[in-house]
């Protein structure tokens, strides 16, 4: 059976069909703040994803950055008085952990955007080069004017973009853009802030520069599958889209994958808001398979709401499968539902019915990456 995936550029399931060795790109965190369930839901889908990938017999080169120099780690290292490397590592080291607890397989890599300054360097100067980035106030801009694909991943309107480049710290009110929508390649440093040396005057990346030349130094021109949450779609992917194309005049991505938002009340868990449950909270309180398995009673691509009460659900539903022992019964049930849009919800009930039979589950499980 054919792997299908929804595809947000193309807005409709299509079919995933890459090579053997499939490179992959999911974007990681910004280590100022613990991993919360927001995290652990998209790191969780995408781990699945490879997980059915080897099964079917591909070699997956998955990449997954950590943004260890941007706006927020930087205002959070000057609100408690630290370097912002030392915030970093210990919150990189705590994310790893807890990845590891959710029996999350290990990437291929986990670049810092920090160990990419040349990189990123070079790839602003084949964007300049190109046409297609200007210099001003001494910062660096790309000139969405010259991108016919801006917008083509989104699919948002002009206004809808403003409103989010603003939400996101892209500064549509910086008078030296040409375009509101002009968004930083490269920028001045405050003077408490890391500094590099570059052609336009010292200063740092922005945002978006560092998925593209990480992408590009650790996979290549094109990638098989990026994503990360529903929310880096704009302007983050959009942005990184445009800027990848512009450098080398190839094609950045063929499938384009996101995970819904986990909300906690009315509003996404975030870490700006403060409405978080921490992984590393509620490994003191259950089993890591009882956390994966509220994850993935929910698909993908939908946005939901976490209540603590899901705990125990899962953890009834854990107790059921380990009863019944080892075996195989619904693995080619499981199988064929991860091949439509990675359906885990339509995985989990094909488990339930096989264990309700008496039948052993281990492996379908284990597919899934639950060890019983």
């Amino acid at each position: 059976m054919t792997m299908r995936l929804y595809d947000t550029a193309h807005r409709q399931v299509i079919a995933f069909e890459p090579d053997r060795v499939v490179k992959m790109y999911t974007c990681g965190i910004t280590p100022y703040d613990s991993a919360h369930l927001g995290h652990a839901a998209v790191y969780v889908t995408y781990d699945v994803l490879r997980r059915r990938l080897q099964d079917i017999g591909h070699e997956v080169a998955c990449v997954r950055n950590i943004t260890d120099v941007d706006d927020d780690i930087l205002r959070k290292a000057r609100e408690l008085q630290v370097h912002y490397l030392d915030l970093a590592a210990g919150e990189i080291a705590r994310f790893e952990k807890d990845m590891a607890a959710l029996n999350i397989l290990p990437v291929h890599s986990s670049p810092r955007a920090t160990s990419a300054i040349s990189d990123i360097l070079g790839f602003i100067g084949m964007v300049l080069d190109n046409g297609h980035a200007y210099r001003a106030g001494g910062a660096v801009y790309f000139d969405v004017s010259t991108s016919e694909r801006f917008g083509r991943l989104s699919h948002l309107d002009r206004e809808q973009m403003l409103a989010l480049a603003a939400e996101h710290g892209g500064n549509p009110e910086d008078p030296f853009k040409d375009d509101p929508l002009d968004f930083v390649l490269w920028q001045p440093s405050a003077e408490d802030e890391p500094a590099w040396d570059s052609l336009w005057g010292k200063g740092r990346p922005g945002w978006h520069i560092e998925c593209s030349a990480l992408a590009l130094r650790e996979l290549g021109t094109t990638i098989d599958l990026h994503g990360g949450g529903s929310d880096l779609i704009f302007p983050h992917h959009e942005c990184e889209a445009a800027q990848s194309e512009a450098a080398t005049g190839l094609p950045f991505v063929r499938h384009w994958m996101h995970v819904g938002m986990v909300r906690l009340g009315a509003e996404k868990m975030s870490k700006s808001l403060g409405n978080l449950v921490f992984v590393h909270e509620l490994l003191e309180r259950v089993e890591a398979p009882v956390i994966r398995l509220v994850l993935l009673s929910q698909h993908y691509r939908s946005s939901w709401e976490w209540h603590d009460s899901m705990l125990e659900l899962a953890g009834e539903r854990l107790a059921r499968w380990r009863s019944v022992g080892e075996g195989d019964g619904a693995l080619e049930a499981v199988r064929a539902r991860l091949d439509d849009d990675l359906d885990a919800p339509g995985a989990l009930l094909a488990i339930d019915e096989a264990a309700a039979a008496g039948a052993g589950v281990s492996r379908a499980a284990d597919l899934l990456g639950i060890a019983l």
